[in-house]
């Protein structure tokens, strides 16, 4: 067991609504990792939890007729079936309207005000008179006022990426009853963040991709504003120690969910979650969508240095899901919701397409739905899947189903594709998922030329252990791809453990060769996917 502690998180999903596919490429980016790293006997885990605080969850509670915690309680447990249904394995997934996280809240909390970080002011702040409510930013839309792209939320600009405050909106509007709001005073808390400028300035450059490092000087140089972490009365979410009607903005609780989702999962196994959050040994990674940046790299880092706990080792960003090129859309039928997906599709699919694409670059991913019916029938089920179902068919049918041993041509063969897991390791290590499968597809080329030119069809006429040696070759190469491929494709390397009777599969695992050996009768591993299928779903997207 490797002796670094490794937290692995992705961004907490938001309570108020279904996972989409959009959402489901940064949970499959940091799985797939996991997955890896557990592989290769390293001390992983993987932490997320619901994110459920804020306004917009007060009020569709209030307009369901129930309360926000009837509402998470039930986002929740759909958010957690979604997950595992796409084989996204977390080690503990938790809600941020936990008693741990409002204990590590207000202790980071009591650490900012101890160390001078916190300046009380009276603001002046979007109120709608209608609705009888401070607004937050995302119940504000107008102009931005940098480049003045219309329907923008009031804290950031998806155009041009500049933050601001909701007052600052060209013709803005509540989002709720759509009349423009008015401004009101009241005293607000704000994190002096420019006392960590310094800091900022060095970790930025050893922790995040290099364009994000260059986007996050840009602000770096402008100078950091102080951040408004408090909300007013009513809003769902932890009250500011020492206050009646203030309380945590959601982007300060929500991040501290990854520390108290570690601290429910270390204390239900036993084991103390600050050797994981304070402990020399750890190392911390977030994965994360290229939106939320900010908070991430400056807010998160200044709030976790400030209150003694480790900075996050790396910041992984990625792009957003596009669907044929464009943004997803639903009257297009594209905006497909994670549970419309499971209804027509096995999510193998989607997990294979979406590794092919992943990179360690922050350019958004595009899901071309004719691709990839394509692909995963060519790649998945054409060149890689049916390396196993003609070579263990013809091994149980015609011959004893046994594999034997492998001549000194066939084992440099197998050796070769051996070779290939340092490579593969080092693409899976370095986020380059779609490089990894290219030489696995490139390995099952090798192995289908492999079998037609032997044609063991033929040869099974005139030499049976001539005939074995084929087989056990191609099933060692077929092994050693789902070994390849067991990060991305967990439940179907399972299959092929129980099809080759073998126990769950290590990286060190691929070293090994596969003969004399006793195989199961061959049951389906994977079924072609039906362009009728990918229609249908798009389909029931334009109606949710």
């Amino acid at each position: 067991m490797n002796s670094k502690k490794m937290i692995v998180t992705a961004a907490l999903p938001y309570a108020n609504g279904p996972i989409h596919i959009g959402h489901l490429v940064e949970y499959l980016q940091a799985d797939i990792w996991v997955r890896f790293q557990k592989m290769q006997s390293k001390d992983c885990i993987y932490i997320c939890a619901d994110d459920t605080h804020g306004t917009p969850i007060m009020v569709r509670a209030r307009k369901e007729g129930i309360t926000p915690e009837e509402l998470i309680a039930k986002s929740q447990k759909e958010h957690m079936q979604d997950f595992a249904d796409f084989e996204i394995e977390f080690d503990h997934f938790s809600s941020t309207n936990s008693n741990a996280n409002r204990e590590l809240c207000e202790e980071i909390y009591n650490k900012m005000v101890e160390n001078n970080h916190i300046d009380r002011r009276s603001i002046s702040q979007s109120y709608c008179e209608h609705d009888q409510m401070f607004l937050p930013d995302r119940f504000v839309k107008g102009s931005c006022p940098k480049c003045s792209a219309p329907d923008q939320y009031g804290d950031s600009c998806d155009s041009c990426g500049a933050t601001y405050s909701p007052v600052d909106l060209k013709e803005a509007q509540c989002t709720l009853c759509g009349n423009p709001p008015t401004e009101k005073d009241s005293e607000h808390f704000f994190f002096k963040l420019g006392n960590f400028n310094e800091f900022l300035n060095s970790w930025v450059k050893d922790h995040t991709q290099k364009e994000i490092s260059n986007k996050l000087k840009e602000w770096l140089e402008d100078g950091l504003r102080d951040w408004d972490i408090s909300r007013d009365a009513p809003y769902f979410g932890f009250q500011i120690p020492g206050t009646k009607d203030k309380f945590f903005y959601v982007w300060v609780d929500a991040p501290v969910g990854y520390i108290a989702s570690t601290k429910e999962w270390a204390e239900k196994n036993g084991l103390d979650y600050q050797k994981w959050w304070r402990g020399e040994d750890a190392e911390i990674y977030h994965f994360i969508g290229k939106d939320i940046v900010y908070f991430h790299c400056l807010f998160w880092p200044a709030m976790l240095k400030n209150a003694g706990f480790k900075t996050p080792e790396k910041v992984f960003v990625h792009g957003f899901l596009t669907v044929n090129g464009e943004k997803m859309s639903k009257s297009k039928g594209t905006f497909v919701a994670a549970r419309t997906y499971l209804n027509h599709l096995e999510p193998m699919y989607f997990r294979y397409y979406i590794a092919s694409k992943l990179t360690r670059n922050v350019s958004d991913i595009d899901l071309n739905l004719e691709d990839f019916v394509g692909r995963v029938n060519s790649d998945l089920i054409g060149k890689i899947t049916n390396m196993a179902s003609r070579g263990a068919q013809m091994l149980h049918k015609k011959i004893d189903g046994r594999v034997g041993a492998l001549s000194k041509e066939n084992e440099r063969i197998v050796r070769e594709a051996q070779g290939k897991a340092k490579v593969i390791a080092d693409f899976y290590q370095n986020l380059e998922y779609g490089k990894a499968l290219v030489e696995v597809r490139n390995i099952a080329e090798v192995a289908n030329r492999y079998f037609d030119e032997k044609e063991p069809w033929k040869l099974i006429k005139e030499d049976v252990e001539q005939t074995r040696e084929v087989l056990t070759t191609a099933l060692n190469l077929f092994r050693l791809m789902a070994i390849y491929l067991k990060p991305v494709l967990p439940s179907y390397t399972t299959k092929v453990e129980a099809l080759l009777k073998e126990p769950p599969y290590t990286w060190e695992d691929s070293q090994k060769l596969f003969v004399d050996r006793e195989v199961s009768a061959y049951e389906h591993l994977a079924t072609r996917v039906d362009a009728k299928q990918v229609e249908a779903m798009v389909e029931e997207s334009k109606n949710v």
